[in-house]
């Protein structure tokens, strides 16, 4: 593996592909942190397995655990999905591991972002996050890929890409205080446009309602469909607060084409719930949890939080009142994939996300 300093993804006609691009393997970080995960974390390990073993169906999987869980990952995942030591201080794999690109060729490489928590000493959910701040040049050597280092705080699941030239986020996220507070949003622009290979950056003003942890990440309040269609998080409560949010992104989606000059087409996802944290699941913690993790706290419950992988998408059940609707609506988007929900999305909600936060795709290479 080598650092790509001199050059940027743009100069050298890497991009990031759309994630329904055909994907050599999927990983995940096996869960342990005891202020993310309530019960010893048993209960997310048992919904990481059920996420694993469904992807492993389609595509090949690779865990990465701290070498103090090996042996825990290793007798709960099957032969078939193999168990790597990586060193992390939490499970999203989504935001600290790399961003993979290619060029035409197929040649693959990454980017690496930097990380700091989801907000560093300001507003981070750790106060020392040095082993995830270098758990994506170790993911890019796991797959020999020569690494571009980008030069501001970004987390994966703050981005989605169509692989077209077109990119989606979040003014929240990307502009909040605790990121990159130096920069200004054009500079940012240009940077994704650099790091990315974009023409277009779509900023949606606000992610999902309550989605505190990430200060509103785009993949739970919207997932790309294939390029020039976009799945979005739906509310037609007026009284609650994703009501107006989720037509503001509707706006910004409509106030411009994208890279291609086509015009969004938008399949609306009614969000579940809403649904809160119960005392008993508050109370399971065994270290002292983050602050956001408490009795009544709303929960930042999103459909748009799935994976696509090798003709699956993944999705987390999260309310018996709305999940065969979403199945529906993925369905209808994705006719020619299998759609499969996990039992398990709410025990990785409680932790603070959900499965596309806890995946990164490795693309295929030639």
């Amino acid at each position: 593996m080598a650092k790509l300093d001199s050059q940027t993804p743009k100069q050298d006609a890497f991009y990031m592909p759309a994630e329904s691009g055909p994907h050599e393997a999927v990983g995940l970080i096996w869960p342990d942190n005891l202020e993310t995960w309530r019960a010893k974390a048993l209960p997310a390990q048992a919904a990481f397995v059920e996420v694993a073993l469904q992807i492993a169906k389609t595509t090949p999987v690779y865990v990465y655990a701290n070498a103090s869980s090996l042996s825990s990952a290793r007798a709960q995942l099957p032969e078939h999905i193999q168990v790597i030591v990586i060193e992390n201080n939490d499970s999203w794999l989504r935001d600290t591991g790399c961003s993979f690109l290619i060029n035409q060729e197929g040649k693959r490489r990454a980017v690496s972002w930097k990380f700091n928590a989801w907000g560093g000493h300001l507003a981070g959910m750790y106060s020392d996050w040095s082993k995830d701040d270098a758990v994506a040049k170790q993911l890019a050597n796991c797959f020999d890929s020569d690494v571009y280092q980008a030069p501001f705080i970004l987390e994966g699941g703050a981005i989605h890409v169509d692989g077209q030239g077109t990119c989606y986020t979040t003014e929240e996220c990307l502009l909040h205080p605790s990121r990159n507070p130096e920069l200004s949003k054009a500079q940012i622009e240009a940077y994704l446009k650099q790091y990315l290979n974009v023409d277009v950056v779509f900023w949606l003003p606000l992610g999902l309602y309550a989605d505190e942890d990430t200060n509103g990440h785009i993949d739970n309040i919207l997932h790309v469909v294939a390029p020039g269609e976009v799945v979005l998080t739906w509310c037609d409560d007026p009284s609650d607060p994703q009501y107006e949010i989720s037509r503001l992104a509707e706006r910004a989606l409509n106030s411009h084409p994208d890279a291609q000059g086509r015009t969004i087409t938008i399949r609306k996802i009614t969000m579940p719930g809403p649904l809160f944290m119960s005392g008993e699941e508050a109370d399971s913690f065994d270290a002292e949890p983050h602050e956001s993790r408490y009795e009544g706290v709303r929960l930042a419950a999103s459909y748009a939080n799935f994976l696509i992988t090798n003709q699956q998408i993944i999705f987390p059940l999260l309310d018996p009142k709305t999940d065969a609707q979403a199945a529906e609506v993925l369905q209808q988007a994705f006719p020619d994939y299998q759609v499969t929900g996990i039992k398990g999305g709410r025990e990785i909600l409680l932790g603070g996300g959900n499965i596309h936060c806890v995946t990164q795709q490795i693309p295929k290479a030639s």
